[in-house]
């Protein structure tokens, strides 16, 4: 994320490893996007809210949400602040026909209210993000997720595994927040790891749980809950 408006902006360039398809980058995309697959293919009939911070281009929701069968009960809010990665997000989703289901805003990703449209939410992503801002925003951003949730919902995220490795504290913490490791996808020989955790207990009547959840309050709707302080010169 960056306020450059150029073409080549630091974070454009950053994105195009995406264009390698053997590049670290592509191999997180195929993981991120096979839980977010997993996520629509899984969820109860009605609509999918989704919230996906520090967005990019959004090739992780808009290019699997183009294809699925569920793709017309996707709601989504998808939150970057370089503009030009805004645009190339904006113009893909509307390609595939997404444009009234993908809104895409150009923002400082921490600001939950920008996400207030899909929350509670059924789906957050948070990639791309821990490895870019410090321990203790993490931490704090972890326990902060099941204010933006609903019931069941699942919360996609990633890190790179550089010593010393915070993988396992962070995991550590989405139990303690009071979720459930869905999937844990470290492969080498990269540093890169993608987690799923979805949000427990699983209530007995979950379609009536979803469909009362509350919208959360103002407070929470006013938090900024980290500063995105990387630079893209390691992985995130």
């Amino acid at each position: 994320m960056t306020t450059e408006g150029t073409a080549d902006a630091h974070w454009v360039r950053w994105h195009r490893s995406y264009e390698d398809p053997d590049s670290p980058l592509s191999a997180r995309l195929r993981l991120v996007q096979a839980g977010v697959r997993r996520v629509l293919y899984d969820h109860l009939p009605g609509p999918i809210r989704v919230a996906s911070m520090c967005a990019g281009q959004g090739r992780d929701v808009i290019d699997v949400v183009a294809s699925h069968a569920r793709r017309a009960d996707v709601r989504a809010v998808l939150v970057e602040l370089d503009p030009g990665l805004v645009e190339f997000a904006c113009a893909r989703a509307a390609a595939v026909g997404l444009g009234d289901l993908i809104e895409v805003v150009q923002g400082d990703a921490a600001l939950v209210r920008y996400y207030s449209d899909v929350l509670p939410a059924d789906l957050v992503l948070v990639c791309g993000v821990f490895g870019n801002i410090s321990e203790t925003d993490i931490r704090a951003t972890v326990t902060a997720l099941p204010s933006l949730c609903a019931p069941g919902a699942t919360v996609i995220w990633t890190r790179h595994r550089r010593p010393p490795d915070l993988t396992p504290t962070i995991r550590a913490w989405f139990a303690a927040a009071g979720f459930e490791e869905v999937s844990f996808d470290a492969p080498e020989p990269y540093v890169l790891s993608v987690g799923c955790h979805r949000l427990r207990p699983a209530p007995a009547d979950e379609a009536v749980a979803r469909s009362t959840a509350a919208v959360p309050d103002a407070a929470t709707l006013d938090r900024h809950l980290f500063d995105f302080t990387g630079d893209g010169a390691l992985p995130a």
